[in-house]
């Protein structure tokens, strides 16, 4: 019972984390756009309309606002992880270090495929875009092509394609990656400075009325709903091992960026229902549609074009954050060495990468993804609770370890977080706990049938037990 709980060697990964295979090419400038590109994309051209419809009306802002505190006093205890333990495997290895092995095989399993879903949702929100854009200049796809098999259709063909893009993108290594990225999130930026310019002399005061539309309840709702749209700082903090001086850049790009989003979304969300009338925002390109029917066509097209770019980066965030935890758990035994072999050219982990995309692929252009993108969303929150928990824990621990970065009010700050992110998760639907126990159970499978053997740490210990035998 006790190897459940064995715990990884804080000492030793720091010291593995000098002698990295992987380069440090991340400053703390890139860390923060790469945060801003994971999050900010689908929460704020495609979420606002459909949750402030749905769920909130125009309180839709304080549904975002109610996930940005939860997520910024989460991000504090990531930032102090992240300066204390910089390496690859974010909350799966924070967890393996302050929880043990079985926990934090269950949290790397379950962020793979939370990170997969998670491209694959937001493949299929840029296809919408992408599709649309072909009509207005008078391209138009057949729906076998564009629509997955519940839909009609055969195969959703541009949202594969995107993803496979995005995985040939990583394949040639982070520094490539990282200006693309970079200029993809500059343009994602200026399309919503361009919609606020545009939009902030069309608002219609009476839009917000009723402002509660659908009571308290309406809120939290939409809370747990748009969760998913802050979650973007965790996929980058398992670039930790590529990051310059981790311990001051990863902090500051972690909470810099959340706070800029939160920003963000709070501006974006009253414009948004100042122009147009919540009910009427039940649509995927909720930004450009706002402005089109206030006669702004040319500004509503621009729009379109910088989503379509700009949706890339979230993409690409969350690609590589899947791939690097599949490399973290191979390199610790828990699933087959071949995830952690890392090319010699570009010194990236092409199988984890390639596996994460293909499947990504697969999801995107054949499945249905309402329910598998609340999967998403459990798995995230869940994560997160656990990460806030495991700050108290290695505090007690290790208490004179060093940090860089340390969270005030512990454990008090830490204990609200947790309690937050399960008020969220409860606030999500019966089936989607379903799912996530069922993929917990095939995790637990895994684990006694394969990781709990091949661990490192068992191994290790194997050895040690082989030598004390023959001396």
């Amino acid at each position: 019972m006790n190897s459940l709980f064995r715990k990884k060697d804080v000492d030793l990964i720091l010291s593995n984390n000098k002698s990295a295979s992987t380069p440090k090419t991340l400053g703390a400038f890139d860390v923060t756009l790469m945060s801003i590109g994971a999050t900010i994309g689908t929460g704020v051209m495609v979420l606002t309309g459909v949750v402030a419809a749905r769920d909130a009306g125009p309180a839709v802002v304080l549904s975002f606002i109610c996930s940005a505190i939860i997520c910024i006093l989460v991000a504090l205890c990531y930032a102090e992880f992240a300066s204390t333990i910089p390496t690859s495997g974010s909350a799966y290895t924070y967890i393996y270090v302050s929880l043990g092995e079985f926990v934090a095989h269950l949290i790397g399993w379950s962020l793979v495929i939370g990170y997969t879903l998670s491209t694959a949702t937001v493949a299929g929100g840029w296809s919408a875009y992408f599709t649309g854009l072909l009509n207005e200049i008078g391209i138009h796809l057949p729906k076998q092509l564009t629509a997955i098999p519940s839909q009609g259709g055969i195969i959703n063909l541009p949202a594969v394609l995107v993803v496979l893009l995005i995985t040939i993108l990583l394949s040639r290594g982070t520094k490539e990656s990282k200006k693309i990225n970079n200029l993809m999130v500059v343009v994602k930026l200026s399309i919503i400075v361009l919609f606020v310019i545009v939009g902030v002399f069309y608002i219609k005061p009476q839009n917000w009325h009723p402002f509660m539309p659908f009571g308290y309840k309406g809120v939290f709702a939409g809370a747990a709903s748009v969760f998913f749209a802050f979650s973007g700082f965790d996929a980058v903090s398992t670039s930790a091992e590529e990051v310059k001086n981790p311990q001051r850049n990863l902090p500051i790009g972690i909470v810099s960026s959340l706070i800029i989003c939160t920003v963000i979304y709070i501006v974006v969300c009253l414009i948004l229902t100042g122009i147009t009338h919540y009910t009427q925002l039940n649509v995927a390109d909720a930004m450009s549609y706002a402005l089109s029917t206030v006669g702004q066509s040319w500004a509503a097209s621009i729009i379109s074009v910088g989503a379509v770019i700009g949706i890339m980066a979230v993409m690409l965030a969350y690609s590589y954050g899947a791939s690097r935890i599949l490399f973290s758990m191979s390199r610790d035994g828990l699933l087959p060495k071949k995830f952690s072999k890392v090319n010699k050219k570009t010194n990236v982990p092409v199988l984890s990468t390639w596996v994460v995309g293909i499947l990504g692929a697969m999801l995107t252009g054949m499945v249905d993804l309402k329910q598998l993108a609340d999967l998403a969303n459990i798995i995230l929150i869940g994560t997160f609770m656990l990460v806030a928990f495991s700050v108290i824990v290695l505090r007690k621990t290790h208490p004179k370890l060093k940090r860089n970065f340390i969270v005030p009010l512990v454990p008090t700050l830490p204990i609200v977080a947790v309690i937050c992110c399960l008020f969220l998760m409860f606030n999500l639907s019966k089936i989607t706990w379903v799912y996530f126990a069922g993929w917990l159970v095939l995790g637990t499978i895994v684990y006694f049938t394969y990781s709990r053997k091949h661990s490192t740490l068992e191994v290790k210990k194997q050895g040690k037990n082989e030598l004390k035998m023959s001396a």
